[in-house]
């Protein structure tokens, strides 16, 4: 039987773990918490709790796996993915079919440019920095692993409904103004896609290539959820308000092409068009009283 190992089954994993379920795969899930477990479970998963900030997953577990896939986030803190880096190490040289859900934010700020699969990575922060580190230690220990970097995601529980409708305020799109997403379903489809088919490249932006404003997808949530758009503030208001980390986000600015991901992978999103996503995804969405 075909053994899918998935490090860090959060939302995106569970829906892989479904998928390998479905095929009749055996599917092992490492996650930190044991609500994480028990979600994990629920879709027929085997769950362990991990933590590899403590020591890698053991090599003969990941000897075992014919399918990895790794969604879990880099530490907090330095420059160096060093949960990444136990696990290539405990590898041994064993690569299984593998893909790595990585993030946008290692292109750094294109002042709301295009970027594509070929822009050299110029991250701006210490976060995106440890992204591209465990990039890079991937690529040494599994050369033919699909690096998959995706930008915001969002779905069913994954929507500022509630900053929106306690009034928070949103960044004027005067200041850095276009985002990219993908929704959950999609971005968990493409993981499976992966680990299944030979695809041309290794590398792949994650996105639904519908690049919007900040102002124009919160205005869009707000209208779908029957309340007013949320005020806008300038760049030196959000300094005050807002935390670092948020500020961060807020600072890049980027249009992301799919056009590779496209034409390598044949792949049809079920949610190309952000409205429809947010539509579906309120479905998901506690009532609005």
């Amino acid at each position: 039987m075909t053994h899918t190992l998935i490090i860090g089954c959060g939302d995106t994993g569970l829906r892989v773990a479904a998928r390998a379920v479905a095929a009749g795969e055996h599917v092992t899930a490492l996650v930190r918490s044991s609500v994480s477990a028990a979600r994990a479970r629920r879709v027929g998963a085997v769950a362990c709790r991990w933590d590899l900030d403590e020591k890698p997953p053991e090599t003969a577990l990941l000897a075992s796996a014919d399918r990895l896939i790794y969604s879990a986030p880099p530490p907090r803190q330095g420059t160096v993915d060093t949960r990444m880096a136990g696990v290539c190490e405990a590898l041994a040289g064993h690569c299984p079919a593998t893909a790595y859900i990585s993030t946008s934010g290692v292109y750094g700020d294109h002042g709301g440019g295009w970027v594509d699969e070929d822009t050299p990575v110029a991250p701006g922060s210490e976060r995106a920095q440890r992204r591209v580190d465990a990039e890079t230690r991937l690529r040494q220990a599994v050369p033919e692993a699909v690096i998959l970097r995706a930008p915001g995601i969002y779905g069913p529980g994954r929507l500022p409904v509630d900053r929106l409708l306690a009034g928070e305020p949103v960044l004027d799109d005067s200041g850095h103004a276009w985002t990219n997403r993908i929704h959950i379903d999609d971005l968990g489809a493409l993981v499976w896609k992966a680990v299944n088919e030979r695809w041309a490249h290794r590398l792949y932006n994650a996105t639904d290539g519908t690049p919007t404003s900040r102002t124009v997808y919160s205005d869009t949530l707000a209208e779908l959820l029957g309340t007013d758009p949320p005020p806008r503030i300038d760049w030196a208001e959000a300094e005050q308000r807002f935390s670092a980390m948020r500020l961060s986000f807020l600072s890049e600015s980027r249009r992301m092409t799919n056009a590779r991901l496209l034409r390598d992978t044949g792949y049809r999103f079920l949610f190309a068009d952000y409205r429809d996503g947010l539509i579906a995804s309120l479905r998901g969405e506690p009532a609005i009283s």
